[in-house]
């Protein structure tokens, strides 16, 4: 990049509009409302938005089976195998790939590559292309969220290839539902089982120590009974105990997965009652008899609704939707809501939306972009061609949060100070002018031969004066003199490699 653009780029980010005190008027309250509860306006959306008012659009958004899905949409995802079918059978070919290559013969080795290049690939074409073009765009919002609160790590052994599956069966039906069905839907599914080792924990005894097979490690893993406590209900600070722990792992031990005999299944949990755990325990202060896998189910009942649950999981929404320090009192309505609706997401997310807080100025622009919000935004706002999402990953990697390449349980972080560095803000705005100047290879697709055509499109030059348009009162004022000073093969870059852009 020249220095003179950089410094352009550097002189843009050194201040930052803050909104006017007084209530949002109704086009900033729309484009508000696109950049916390959408990834950001795409063409057409902040009029659509300002015409039916955002408080109907909320209510649409809560209520996505109603919204219209688009064909194209459809077709394109019904063409990508992997996301389309069962669990099952992508692990059975993901571990023959995996055998295979283990002759160490150059034509396996490349065999296994390109089988699980795919898999890899089309998991996250399929997450990107609904983030960027689903008309429900708080689902896919959610989806995000609750991933990340949810974490596993593609790159852990087997977990590449049950990701599609554990995002399709165990996140996307409960992201607005019963905060048990989620928190039971991602306990029983192989993903986590195996990101979290649970799929080999055993009560220390001769049965359940040849169970877990020869060569396999044996005994009490506590790493998913810690995880359930500390990230996914109570949180660090929910008073429980090492003790606590300890006995939780116990009642789950025996919670495992099929590796081998249901290929072809997406319902591979199963209990082992040889593995688990038969003795007494006493957890949270509460005697538990043994009664098997009804322990573990148990212990999911009384996590999911506990007061520690409510308040921490409310403290997180309110933090990904309105402000890294989110105001005490909306977490606290949000929390009496969920213990009132025995953690229902849905209406805990009405109350969150129809909050002052909520809609507050000092609301507006408080939230920085995470890469993953910040990229998908960029390709909204842009209307770019989708034949290959290669770059945008490629882009997500850079900027230090690839997707599904959260290493660490507790998923990636999402507050400035995470994201905000001279490094972080560099590789922004290399990505906003190779997008804002059409040089992002975008358009040749890797699609299959029938959709090709469709989408093999070159990319071209954004049109500033469009792209403006599409942001709205997203533009600060000070943004938009800059913008018209500059030259103009540099004002689509201006644009989204702006302060306004990179802030939500």
């Amino acid at each position: 990049m020249k220095p003179t653009l950089l410094a352009l780029f550097a002189a843009a980010t050194l201040v930052t509009a803050r909104a006017d005190p007084l209530p949002l008027p109704a086009a900033q309250a729309a484009a508000h409302v696109l950049n916390r509860i959408a990834f950001g306006p795409a063409p057409g959306d902040l009029e659509r938005v300002t015409r039916s008012g955002v408080r109907a659009y909320i209510d649409s958004q809560l209520e996505p089976a109603a919204l219209a899905w688009p064909a194209a949409l459809d077709e394109r995802l019904a063409a990508l195998e992997t996301p389309n079918r069962s669990a099952g059978k992508t692990l059975g070919e993901f571990e023959e790939a995996r055998r295979n290559a283990r002759d160490e013969a150059p034509a396996a080795l490349a065999q296994r590559r390109a089988r699980v290049a795919r898999i890899a690939r089309e998991t996250a074409e399929a997450r990107l292309l609904r983030a960027i073009q689903s008309p429900r765009q708080l689902e896919e919002v959610m989806v995000d969220f609750w991933f990340n609160h949810f974490n596993v790590a593609a790159s852990k052994g087997s977990v590449q290839a049950l990701v599609a599956s554990y995002e399709r069966d165990a996140i996307r039906p409960y992201v607005f539902g019963s905060f048990r069905q989620l928190l039971g839907a991602t306990a029983r599914h192989p993903a986590m089982l195996y990101y979290l080792d649970n799929y080999l924990s055993a009560a220390p005894a001769p049965a359940s120590a040849k169970a877990s097979g020869k060569g396999r490690p044996r005994g009490l893993n506590e790493n998913y009974a810690r995880e359930l406590m500390e990230l996914h209900t109570l949180g660090v600070d929910g008073g429980y105990t090492q003790r606590d722990v300890t006995e939780l792992a116990r009642m789950f031990t025996g919670w495992t997965f099929n590796q081998r005999a249901l290929i072809g299944e997406d319902q591979l949990f199963r209990f082992d009652p040889r593995r688990h755990d038969q003795g007494a325990k006493t957890w949270l202060g509460r005697a538990v008899p043994a009664q098997g896998q009804a322990e573990g189910e148990m212990a999911l009942d009384v996590l999911a609704v506990h007061p520690a649950t409510a308040r921490h999981l409310s403290y997180k929404l309110a933090q990904y939707f309105v402000q890294d320090e989110p105001p005490p009192a909306l977490v606290e309505r949000m929390a009496r809501t969920w213990q009132a609706s025995d953690g229902d997401i849905r209406a805990v997310l009405r109350v969150l939306f129809a909050s002052d807080e909520f809609m507050a100025p000092a609301s507006v622009g408080a939230k920085f972009k995470t890469p993953y919000q910040y990229v998908v935004s960029a390709a909204r706002a842009s209307a770019a061609p989708l034949g290959d999402i290669g770059p945008l990953l490629g882009t997500m990697s850079q900027l230090g949060m690839p997707l599904y390449g959260c290493q660490t349980p507790d998923g990636y972080k999402n507050t400035e100070a995470a994201w905000m560095n001279p490094h972080a803000l560099t590789r922004r705005i290399v990505f906003a002018t190779a997008l804002g100047a059409g040089r992002l290879p975008l358009g040749a697709g890797a699609q299959p031969a029938p959709l090709q055509a469709a989408s093999s499109v070159t990319p071209a030059p954004l049109d500033p004066q469009q792209l403006e348009s599409t942001l709205g009162a997203s533009v600060s004022a000070r943004t938009r003199d800059m913008v018209a000073a500059s030259p103009i093969a540099l004002r689509a870059a201006m644009l989204l490699g702006g302060p306004d852009f990179m802030q939500r």
